[in-house]
């Protein structure tokens, strides 16, 4: 089974970015996706800074997926989508269906990210017939429902790679305010990119003080990190081919070892709790509510 780096998904200084990149041409993961995913807003790195850091990757023996917004809302960001649709040297993921259009209308393969909301065999089929090579299931969608999916899929003669987050703080929902603007008292037209204060999102708990949600600008993320290491069989009986796990600031270089080394039957040990600031879960997979508690290992 292979690995693959997801998206940056919070909003780091460029330094930060380049040297977390940086440590990662030596990590075993096979896949890389670069590029912002959440907030236009986010410039750290310019498209050609992307695009540069992807053939760094590149050379580094990883293929390289350039991934585009999820909530496109000005012609600004759909000029910029459109680019990143046409840079013409990498895999593009397709996080709305406005790049899949461009995409499929450039005759031209993709993979279709978990914010397309494809939970049938007619989705399937039909972004299948527009170029999609890979998908990424709904993050919410349970074991048993993946299984009788691509159960129906296989008999249907429909062929996908699948890959599934299995690592990281789950991207819930989309909006077009932006909550950590607001949570410090700015608009979000003069927000100051105020999470970059934040490298891992902005902790939300409960009124009884349990981590509840993360605040991410317009991004709401779960208040646990999801891990599913743990189940590696089942998910290879599935037929999942990719597991996902999304960057932190911190230790990332550890969990990715620890998920090769596990997959590759090199050691038993699936528990990263060292080094993580969240709880762990893996509701979501068992079926139960998501932000279940991961058995111990």
């Amino acid at each position: 089974m292979r690995l693959s780096l997801g998206p940056l998904l919070y909003q780091w200084s460029r330094d930060a970015i380049e040297a977390f990149y940086a440590e990662r041409m030596a990590d075993p993961v096979d896949v890389v996706y670069l590029g912002e995913t959440v907030c236009a807003k986010r410039r750290s790195l310019a498209t050609d800074d992307w695009l540069a850091l992807g053939r760094e990757l590149a050379g580094a023996g990883k293929q390289v997926v350039i991934s585009t917004l999820a909530l496109v809302q000005a012609g600004s960001e759909l000029a910029t989508v459109r680019r990143l649709c046409r840079n013409g040297e990498f895999l593009v993921e397709a996080n709305d269906m406005g790049a899949v259009r461009l995409l499929a209308d450039a005759g031209l393969p993709f993979v279709g990210g978990a914010s397309l909301n494809l939970y049938n065999v007619a989705a399937l089929r039909l972004l299948r017939g527009r170029g999609m090579v890979r998908w990424v299931p709904p993050l919410e969608l349970s074991r048993d429902d993946l299984g009788d999916l691509l159960g129906e899929a296989r008999r249907a003669g429909i062929v996908l790679e699948t890959e599934l987050f299995a690592f990281g703080r789950v991207p819930l929902a989309c909006s077009a305010r932006c909550f950590t603007a607001r949570h410090v008292g700015r608009p979000k037209d003069r927000c100051e990119i105020v999470c970059e204060d934040y490298p891992e999102g902005l902790p939300m708990a409960s009124q009884e003080g349990e981590p509840l949600f993360t605040l991410n600008g317009v991004q709401t993320q779960s208040g646990a990190v999801q891990h599913l290491l743990g189940h590696g069989g089942a998910l290879a009986e599935l037929g999942v081919e990719i597991l996902r796990l999304s960057p932190q600031p911190a230790h990332m270089g550890e969990i990715i070892g620890r998920y090769r080394a596990a997959l590759d039957g090199a050691c038993a040990e699936t528990a990263v709790d060292r080094w993580v600031t969240a709880p762990l879960c893996d509701g979501f997979f068992r079926g139960a509510p998501g932000m279940a508690a991961a058995p111990d290992p």
